[in-house]
């Protein structure tokens, strides 16, 4: 065979070259993942602790030659991640984790989860980033120096895989009340979580903006999950039952986040939560004293009797008054978040601090002045449920309290102690009344407190 050489033939040897060098690297259709050249003459010398005690008030670029390891906990595979790899110390049971910022898309085809990295430190800068630390590059931001991303063509002169073979990255498990800043920024597990109702059919993020949802147990504690607008999954739909997810723990100030790095790393198979019911209606709560004391407004108090055998939750629960003849509320006193013992008081006090030095302890609640546990001894109370049913009551509405069977002013209203149900309609005969007029039935006789007072004791 002849082969002509013609000009411009030394042009497409190059390009036929770059074409044997890909076609060599193709197997079946597909390319190979790519392999970062593992490194075993590296060894650490600085543990996660001691580069913690470097930390400086600033950003500053490491100078010595210094090495530490570790094992990958994220993952870009599927988009969640970007730009960052966050580090454990150890497979499983690790003492802490921390984050280096790389410009390198793909990540994970270099770095997989639970394979193990060196870091050359020297040359990198070290952050805070809370109560825990950043390494990366560097950027100037209005003038102050911030760790940033570590470009690409720098990830391989400071980051190298160990030679030791990938090892299965043993998820911490938790609970949302016990999560702690010492497990920041590594890998966790929860069990028994599921999305809170509000946000069940919601997509996990909306498109190119990071988006938090909100996971809770069974006991309605809350945290958050992180996800990228970006990721593969990022517009499917929440799971709508309960069960486990696994993902890297992140504190954000005071609160807790957790970013997984797969689909499959949440597993709501299970059915969700009973439905918590914590709007309860009773009879055996009820108002056993009301106090006004001549010598010193600021004791005034109101006290609530439970006389079931169990605690109940006060939640959506209101004491109302209405001031002297008013037949509208005048002020009112939620009691939500509040649990009244089990055949206990329940003492609330317009003033929490005076409460406290005239009788000796704090009371349940402190409340406001002009409040329904401020009244003057001729106003009218109601205790109402959370369904809006009026339980108990003290008073007649629409009736000045002055002279009738209902005034209690500069004395007290103290429930008999016979009496263990609330009742809708004010019954004089349910009550001992002190006052300073004695008017129908009720006893002149002005009380002072502390003495004359039994704040929290029903007897």
């Amino acid at each position: 065979m002849i082969i002509i050489m013609k000009k411009g033939f030394n042009r497409i040897i190059p390009y036929l070259i770059i074409l044997h060098i890909i076609s060599a690297c193709v197997n079946n259709g597909e390319y190979d993942v790519p392999r970062n050249t593992c490194e075993s003459g590296l060894v650490a010398n600085i543990t996660l602790v001691d580069l913690f005690n470097m930390l400086e008030e600033k950003t500053f670029q490491i100078q010595e030659d210094l090495v530490i390891d570790g094992y990958v906990i994220s993952s870009d595979r599927e988009g969640n991640f970007f730009g960052t790899l966050y580090i454990q110390d150890n497979p499983s049971n690790p003492t802490g984790g921390f984050q280096i910022d790389i410009d390198l898309r793909e990540s994970h085809l270099f770095f997989e989860v639970g394979s193990k990295v060196l870091i050359k430190l020297k040359g990198l800068y070290l952050g805070s980033n809370g109560e825990s630390f950043k390494l990366g590059g560097s950027f100037l931001a209005f003038g102050n120096l911030s760790v940033g991303r570590l470009p690409a063509l720098k990830v391989h002169e400071h980051i190298f895989l160990s030679c030791d073979a990938a090892v299965k990255i043993e998820p911490v498990p938790t609970q949302i009340p016990n999560l702690k800043s010492s497990i920041d920024k590594t890998l966790v597990s929860f069990d028994g979580l599921e999305v809170i109702e509000e946000e069940l059919d919601s997509i996990f993020a909306m498109a190119k903006k990071e988006t938090e949802r909100t996971l809770q147990d069974c006991e309605e504690n809350n945290i958050k999950i992180l996800n990228s607008g970006f990721s593969d999954f990022q517009d499917d739909v929440l799971p709508e039952g309960n069960g486990s997810i696994t993902g890297v723990l992140l504190k954000d100030g005071d609160d807790f986040q957790i970013v997984i790095r797969f689909l499959e790393d949440i597993d709501f198979s299970n059915e969700r939560c009973p439905e918590i019911i914590t709007e309860f209606t009773s009879k055996s709560i009820f108002i056993s004293e009301l106090a006004d004391p001549e010598n010193n407004t600021g004791a005034r108090f109101v006290e609530l009797y439970n006389a079931a055998k169990e605690p109940l939750n006060l939640n959506k629960w209101t004491l109302r008054r209405y001031t002297n003849d008013n037949i509208e509320v005048s002020s009112t006193i939620d009691l939500s978040e509040m649990i009244i013992g089990a055949e206990s008081t329940f003492l609330i006090s317009p003033n929490a601090s005076e409460f406290e030095l005239v009788y000796g302890f704090a009371p349940d609640l402190g409340v406001s002045t002009n409040s329904p546990a401020d009244s003057n001894g001729d106003d009218n109370l109601e205790l109402v449920d959370p369904f809006g049913t009026i339980i108990d009551v003290f008073g007649v509405v629409g009736v000045d309290g002055t002279g009738t069977d209902h005034e209690f002013e500069d004395g007290r209203a103290i429930r008999k102690l016979e009496i263990s149900k609330a009742n809708a309609t004010y019954t004089f005969s349910e009550w001992d009344i002190f006052n300073d007029t004695g008017g129908s039935g009720t006893t002149n006789q002005p009380q002072n407190a502390p003495g004359d007072f039994t704040p929290g004791l029903r007897e």
